[in-house]
């Protein structure tokens, strides 16, 4: 944003110090726009004031490296402000850069010229759409007349020889130049008097709020009314070195409002390709797990420590908003109420930047603080699955940081899948996973009896959403993840096993074929399979059927669901399944009644019986049966 640090004001004079003079048509207009369209809220004049007195200081600051001819160069660098609610005023000062006679007619003169009228050309070319011009002018003084029915501005110059300047004007039709007191100190003082529906800002508590909200980390020492504000240090603008744990909890504990410490922080600076400083911090709790409904953000958004936004919408993806911090980036435009950025381009590249970070942090924590991020997991792992299935362009990091538990582990403890794929046997291509309620279901799964006669892992997800992040992965580097529920899935073959009593090649397919007859169109394939070796039969999804679990959703979201056609694997050696095949050819309804009960157990255990009931009803019907023989 370009502004005159100098004096924080844009405005119109002429060259000689006298008396009353008219705003040109350009500035009258300029002042409607600013006042009446642009500020939504009207305390941001006061952090623009602020702002711009920072800047003067910094301008100052800068000037005391190279001179040594400064008026009043043992005045400390501060900005004072004070409320009067008696006389209904709001005073910010200065103790910054100035401005002379002469660099007040040629600066502001040189707006007039330029900046105001090329604003106005910008305005109307984009047929109202003026968000993405105003900043780009530097008129965010002019805010001040939202709230004030006069202002005087007080200003001298560092030059030691400098007349001191005052303006005075209602934003009305004009000004009044003079010069000012001789005893005015280096800097610049602006006196507001406030409008009747304004006068809260000359209340001390209320424009405290207001300075603590977007200025408490101003670069610059704020004494309000006597009293030393900003005690908090912008810590995101320090080296990490320069900065001690105890420092970053109490940074935390200030704009988190919480006695309690962070989990983890990420202390990141970067010049290229954009500059940022950026400190962010992970909660020990997860307030959405604790029933406070979604959480807003919590990274606020600054610009030279100054507050641009408290909540920005889209500065950090969705499924970061558990994260508390800051993001501070001078290279971002913004327009004249800093409330929306100009270019969102650019918030775009900073969301990406500041999000690859965050995840290579998470890294690190998994890599060398193992305890801290189980902990991190168990609390806020619905936010990385989140993140897994609508960020394409980061999904493949936070697969990464995924934990579940498998074959291979004890119940509680967690793997990953770069520890899975550490332990792959040497004939095994994909990663085999198994969803259900919980770990114990799927312990007593019959789908693992194939993968445990090779010696093969199968990760255990237990939890709701886990079918939708694991298939939105797909896979794992280049290990493709396969759901051992599924059809189709390409096993190696068994070592030789000891021979064990069982259909012979004809007794099979004479089974199959008559229970493809039987439950004509049910199902897609119906085989025999050395899948299956603890159960008599399991159902497979078809390849291209869609899961229970977003079968249930489509249900509960009352949308169409598609028909599905699973295939059924029969044990071959089971002995119920032998007695089967004996009983189709010599009781073909009681046959047809053990069928229907294996098949409808085997969907029932793979979550593809829709209705429950068929089960209890024919298993009533085949006890019947089985009692009058």
């Amino acid at each position: 944003m370009q502004r005159d640090s100098r004096i924080g004001a844009n405005f119109i004079i002429n060259a000689t110090m006298a008396n009353t003079h008219q705003f040109q048509t350009e500035v009258r207009q300029l002042l409607d726009i600013v006042i009446h369209a642009f500020y939504s809220d009207r305390e941001v004049f006061v952090r623009e004031l602020v702002s711009n007195a920072s800047d003067a200081l910094e301008k100052l600051r800068l000037k005391q490296l190279t001179q040594t001819d400064i008026y009043e160069p043992e005045r400390a660098l501060r900005i004072t402000i004070t409320t009067d609610e008696e006389a209904g005023t709001l005073t910010i000062a200065d103790s910054g850069i100035g401005m002379t006679q002469e660099e007040v007619v040629e600066f502001l003169g040189t707006i007039a010229h330029s900046g105001t009228k090329k604003f106005l050309e910008a305005m109307k070319e984009s047929k109202g759409g003026t968000q993405d011009l105003i900043g780009q002018f530097g008129v965010g003084f002019y805010s001040v007349f939202m709230a004030a029915d006069k202002v005087e501005v007080t200003t001298r110059s560092w030059q030691p020889d400098a007349t001191p300047v005052k303006w005075v004007s209602d934003g009305q039709e004009g000004y009044e130049l003079d010069e000012a007191a001789a005893e005015t100190p280096r800097g610049t003082s602006i006196l507001i008097h406030l409008k009747e529906d304004a006068k809260n800002f000359a209340k001390g508590d209320h424009t405290r709020y207001i300075l603590s909200k977007y200025s408490n980390f101003v670069g610059f020492p704020i004494d309000f009314n006597g009293e030393h504000l900003n005690t908090v240090q912008a810590i995101w603008m320090k080296s990490k070195k320069d900065v001690k744990p105890e420092e970053y909890e109490g940074f935390y504990q200030f704009i988190a409002h919480t006695e309690s410490k962070p989990l983890s922080y990420m202390h990141f600076s970067a010049d290229a390709p954009i500059v940022l400083n950026s400190v962010l911090f992970v909660p020990e709790e997860n307030p959405e797990a604790m029933g406070f409904g979604r959480c807003e953000p919590m990274v606020s958004l600054y610009c030279h420590k100054v507050l641009i936004d408290s909540k920005p919408e889209k500065l950090l993806p969705e499924w970061l908003r558990f994260l508390a911090g800051v993001v501070d980036s001078e290279d971002l435009p913004l327009n004249i109420s800093r409330e929306m950025l100009q270019d969102n381009s650019l918030l775009r590249k900073v969301a990406g930047i500041i999000t690859k970070r965050f995840i290579k942090h998470l890294e690190g924590v998994a890599k060398n603080e193992t305890e801290t991020y189980e902990k991190f997991w168990r609390t806020f792992s619905r936010y990385i699955k989140e993140g897994v299935v609508t960020s394409w362009e980061h999904k493949d990091a936070l697969g990464k940081l995924l934990r579940f538990e498998s074959t291979f582990t004890e119940p509680g403890k967690l793997t990953s899948f770069e520890d899975y794929v550490s332990r792959m046997k040497e004939n095994q291509k994909d990663i085999y996973v198994l969803y259900g309620a919980s770990r114990s279901q799927l312990e007593n799964s019959p789908y693992l009896d194939a993968l445990k006669a090779r010696g093969f892992e199968v990760g255990f997800f237990t939890e709701g959403g886990d079918q939708f992040v694991v298939e939105s992965l797909m896979k794992f580097g280049e290990k493709e993840i396969k759901s051992i529920d599924r059809a189709g899935l390409e096993l190696p073959p068994l070592e030789a096993q000891p021979d064990q009593p069982g259909l012979d090649d004809a007794e099979a397919e004479g089974l199959t074929t008559w229970v493809s007859d039987t439950f004509k169109d049910r199902f897609s394939k119906v085989s025999t399979s050395d899948r299956v070796t603890s159960a008599p039969a399991i159902a497979l999804q078809g390849e291209g059927d869609i899961s229970p679990e977003i079968k249930a959703y489509l249900r509960a979201m009352g949308q169409e669901i598609p028909e599905t056609h699973p295939e059924i694997a029969f044990n071959p050696h089971n002995p119920i399944v032998m007695k089967l095949a004996e009983l189709r050819t010599q009781d073909e309804s009681l046959a047809t009644l053990l069928a229907d009960q294996l098949i409808n157990t085997a969907l029932l255990r793979a979550g593809m019986l829709d209705d429950p009931a068929k089960l209890a009803d024919n298993s009533q019907a085949l006890l019947e049966k089985l009692l009058n023989k």
